[in-house]
């Protein structure tokens, strides 16, 4: 990213004071090739904006791009040499695509993802953009269009000091080799107590002792071996990383931990940059009741009239079966429903297995589609949270409840199981004002006394969010970063003009055939 004062050599302003240049109508409506640049000028009738002092507070404006994890010389093309007219319609190009990076972000979302069906601010940003030159405010006007709130903020400030680090000399990869545990002596130890220190999980070092006044200095002694011990004070430490970043925090060092400790201030400031991207892509204000799933790091966050209401881990689609972007409401709570199953997953894994299994776990042919009959025991559990959407993304209920318990959850066909989700329907039904024609639902049953498929419409039907958020804000104000599940990082990375890299292949975790 580019500092401040590289933007500044982009050149010295005009030599007509504060005022506009002399710019032509004529020659200013042959320079402007932007539609919106040109929308611009037509309301002003071609009158010139940019005069020296204009252009240097637009300038260092687009100079502080870096906070925002975006690069100022995308802004700051074609000023070198370029004759009035065309640096009059560059600033303004700049300017205006400035506001929109912050506004709505620089990328689309629907080019680096498959599937994006979350709204995007909406902002008029060269009527904006016309009010602000009015006003002689833009660079107010472009510094309130990015996101005004805490995790932005916290996303930005670990950005630049990521950026900064990633500027001075990198210590060298620690080496992959066997788990280290407790007790155990290996060469590595002292490369991961020091990965610890800088990145903050352990104590800098202390100072060397100082010299003794007066005379000729004396020569520190032989430095003594470093220790090899891999200590409980260390695996405290490792295990408190372990937790940040979302792997299981038993204090064994594997190659996950060494991924970690390894990953370089660069790799951090990048995906710090991806993520304040991904804020940009969302509406400045989100509605006040809704539920919000973190795919990245697997959990939801249920808010209600704009308070926390409730918060718990879930399970995502796993690699391959990824968990879409999109936000579509959930309209109505299904007790004891049956599953339809998706032709792909019958084909390539239920009916490999054989009629003997289809039988003993309840499957049957409707209407030449395979169905798993309701009951506990069922892929969706006891409750489906049926969201209005065209890909049959929703939530649910699982039988395989030892998911919830692992750090890493990514284990689903794409749609999202729900920890205690009786529970979690109940309390949305409740809030509804429908629990107890939900909990009579759950408890139908037909003359054989299996579990019937009952369903209640919401009255007020609840928003939901499926956000890939690979580092966001903890409750208690820390930034927790999670490994690219998806690898969808890159795609958003790349778009943003960051050098491409290559990413190792996340393995698929083996899970069951529910969606």
């Amino acid at each position: 990213m580019l500092a401040l004062a590289g933007c500044n050599s982009t050149g010295g302003g005009n030599q007509s004071g504060s005022a506009p240049a002399a710019v032509a109508a004529a020659d200013l409506q042959a320079a402007v090739r932007d539609p919106r640049v040109r929308r611009f000028y037509e309301a002003r009738e071609w009158r010139p904006v940019w005069g020296e002092e204009q252009e240097r507070a637009l300038v260092s404006a687009i100079g502080d791009a870096r906070r925002h994890g975006l690069d100022s010389r995308r802004y700051l093309q074609g000023l070198a040499g370029a004759a009035p007219a065309a640096r009059e319609a560059a600033l303004t190009l700049g300017a205006i695509s400035y506001g929109e990076a912050l506004a709505r972000g620089q990328t689309d979302p629907a080019r680096v993802n498959e599937i994006y069906e979350i709204p995007r601010p909406d902002a008029d940003v060269a009527g904006g953009l016309a009010a602000a030159v009015e006003q002689g405010n833009v660079a107010q006007w472009l510094a309130g269009l990015a996101p005004q709130d805490e995790e932005y903020r916290a996303l930005s400030e670990a950005y630049l000091r990521w950026s900064e680090a990633a500027a001075r000399a990198q210590a060298p990869a620690i080496r992959t080799g066997d788990s280290i545990h407790v007790g155990d002596r290996d060469a590595r130890v002292p490369a991961i107590v020091a990965a610890l220190r800088t990145h903050g999980y352990l104590p800098a070092a202390p100072p060397p002792p100082p010299q003794p006044a007066g005379g000729k200095a004396q020569a520190p002694p032989p430095a003594a071996a470093e220790p090899t011990l891999y200590t409980e004070e260390a695996a405290a430490a490792v295990r408190r990383v372990q937790e940040d970043y979302g792997i299981n925090a038993d204090g064994v060092i594997g190659s996950g931990t060494l991924d970690i400790l390894n990953a370089t201030a660069r790799d951090r400031a990048r995906q710090l940059a991806v993520n304040l991207e991904r804020r940009r892509w969302l509406p400045r204000s989100a509605p006040g009741t809704r539920i919000d799933v973190n795919t990245a790091a697997a959990f939801l966050d249920y808010w209600r009239e704009g308070q926390l209401a409730d918060s718990r881990v879930v399970v995502v689609g796993q690699p391959d079966w990824e968990t879409p972007a999109l936000q579509s409401p959930i309209v109505r709570l299904v007790a004891n429903p049956p599953w339809t199953v998706p032709r792909s997953i019958e084909e390539e894994e239920l009916l490999p297995k054989g009629e003997a299994y289809l039988a003993r776990n309840h499957f049957t042919r409707r209407n030449g589609r395979l169905v798993q009959q309701a009951g506990p025991e069922s892929a969706l559990g006891l409750v489906k949270l049926d969201m209005g959407n065209r890909h049959a993304i929703y939530l649910h209920d699982t039988p395989s409840k030892a998911g919830f318990a692992r750090a890493e959850r990514h284990l689903s066909h794409g749609c999202v199981r729900v920890r205690d989700a009786v529970g979690f329907a109940t309390m949305i039904a409740d809030h509804d004002g429908k629990r107890a024609q939900f909990e009579r639902a759950l408890a139908r049953r037909n003359d054989e006394g299996e579990p019937q498929e009952g369903s209640i419409q919401l009255e007020r039907p609840i928003p939901v969010r499926l956000l890939y958020h690979s580092v966001y804000r903890d409750r208690s104000g820390r930034l927790l970063f999670r490994p690219d599940a998806y690898g969808w990082d890159e795609g958003v990375a790349q778009a943003l003009g960051l050098p491409p890299r290559q990413r190792p292949p996340t393995p698929r975790i083996q899970g069951d055939i529910g969606p």
